[in-house]
């Protein structure tokens, strides 16, 4: 197909004119003189090969080219209207598409919350979510397939993301119900050497997985890991069967399972970082506007130890 050459002006001046068939008022529509209007519409006629007007004295009628092609003129600039107004907004920040991965916890703390006032100030930014641990989130941050990532523990050695805390909540030890344990009101963590444990595979988060192991180390014991599991909801699903004992986000006692006991753990000092990450530099507005709205405190996660 023959590529067309045809100034965006030029168009638009034979556009005016078929509305009006009028040199005088279509000049005066456009805001330009009558000879540079007569002018636009000769180089346009020659770019098209055939008249487009019939001109007589008061009168100037549509030739049967000029009929053809005031449908596809209409059209193209409509839609470069339309196409200048949606680049504007998506440079602007209004709209676009933002890509957010986070980790499945999450869902049980800020995530409502954040996604919630995000979307009532940017109605229409589409939000394409994705549930991830956190190493699969760095992974595709690097690689450009999330834009925002919300996840546990970030590692320390980044250089090319950026990461800012949002929230810090305790740990709790996660019992089988018929765990001795179950019955007390808080557990020292030395109390949970003889138990075998279920926890995330390092691979998903190896942060968190260090923190875990660290904690066990420091109350004296290294945890026997009879079984891993990706989610936290699988893990206490396991913990139920009585497969073993976790410790997990205070966050997870929302999840609702009748045979898992959760118990605050001694020390009560150890805690769990969760965190935003962005790609430094990132030039796309809706990443800055998801951090502000982040700042300006997305919703309360509430008391995990609340009814």
């Amino acid at each position: 197909m023959e590529r067309p050459e045809l100034p965006l002006p030029q168009l638009h001046a034979f556009v005016v004119l078929a509305e009006e068939l009028h040199f005088g008022h279509a000049a005066a529509r456009l805001g330009i003189a009558q000879p540079p209007l007569s002018q636009q519409i000769r180089r346009l006629e020659d770019k098209v090969g055939h008249a487009l007007f019939t001109r007589a004295p008061g009168r100037v009628a549509l030739t049967p080219a000029g009929r053809e092609l005031l449908p596809a003129a209409r059209r193209a600039l409509t839609d470069l209207a339309g196409g200048l107004a949606a680049a504007r907004a998506v440079g602007s920040g209004r709209s676009g598409r933002l890509r957010i991965g986070f980790a499945a916890s999450l869902a049980l703390t800020i995530l409502p919350g954040l996604l919630r006032t995000f979307r009532h100030r940017f109605p229409d930014v589409h939000l394409d979510i994705h549930e991830m641990t956190t190493a699969p989130q760095i992974a595709a941050l690097h690689d450009r397939t999330i834009d925002i990532g919300l996840l546990r523990e970030p590692p320390s050695d980044e250089t090319e993301l950026g990461f800012r805390t949002v929230l810090s909540e305790p740990f709790v030890a996660v019992l089988p119900s018929t765990h001795p344990l179950a019955t007390r009101r808080t557990v020292r963590l030395a109390q949970l050497a003889d138990s075998p444990f279920v926890l995330l595979p390092r691979t998903v988060g190896p942060a968190l997985h260090d923190r875990i192991i660290g904690l066990c180390t420091a109350a004296g014991f290294t945890p026997r890991v009879v079984q891993h599991a990706v989610e936290w909801q699988t893990v206490c699903a396991l913990v139920e069967t009585g497969l073993g004992v976790s410790l997990a986000p205070a966050s997870i006692r929302r999840i609702r399972l009748e045979g898992v006991a959760f118990r605050r753990i001694e020390p009560g000092t150890a805690r769990t970082r969760v965190a935003v990450a962005w790609r430094e530099n990132d030039p796309d507005p809706l990443v800055a506007h998801l951090l502000a709205t982040i700042g300006q405190d997305p919703g309360d996660p509430g008391d995990p130890w609340g009814g």
